[in-house]
This record gives structure tokens, C-alpha cells and sequence, in this order.
């Protein structure tokens, strides 16, 4: 499964992540923080989706109420 996922309140503009048996295979961002993002992402692939979701989810930036690693697992939940 393929999702693309247009980030809310964050620098990043879309999100392609992978995902086989509700393990992350591959993330791809567009726009952000590339080297954080790049970090992020292969932190990421390799684990399941549920793990992931559970520890990137809340995180905020700044006085944002989100980030990109929150709206990463906001996109992560349409695999669940």
C-alpha cells in the first residue's frame, strides 16, 4: 500500500510512504527539514506502523499544535 499524504501546519508538502504487511518499507517527504526528515524516515522503515504511529504521534514544533513527524502519523493511520 502507497500513501500520499498532504501535511496540515508544517514546512513538508507531501508525504509517500510505503507500507507492506504494516511494516514501513520506504518514506519519502517533499519540502521540510531535509536532513531531520531524512533522519526521521529511516528511523521509520522497518518498523510497524503501529509503533511508529505511537511514537510520533503528539510531537509538536514550536508553538505549532503539530509536526512533521505528528502528521507523518497522522498519514501512517490510513494504513491501519
Amino acid at each position: 500500500m502507497t500513501i500520499q499524504y498532504r501535511p496540515r501546519g508544517v514546512c513538508s508538502q507531501l508525504f509517500q510512504i510505503q507500507v507492506e504487511d504494516h511494516i514501513i518499507q520506504d518514506v519519502q517527504v517533499l519540502g521540510g527539514c531535509n536532513g531531520n526528515l531524512q533522519g526521521i524516515s529511516r528511523l521509520i522503515e522497518g518498523m510497524k506502523v503501529e509503533d511508529a504511529i505511537s511514537k510520533l504521534e503528539g510531537i509538536r514544533c514550536g508553538g505549532r499544535p503539530t509536526s512533521c513527524p505528528d502528521q507523518i502519523a497522522q498519514a501512517l493511520k490510513q494504513a491501519l
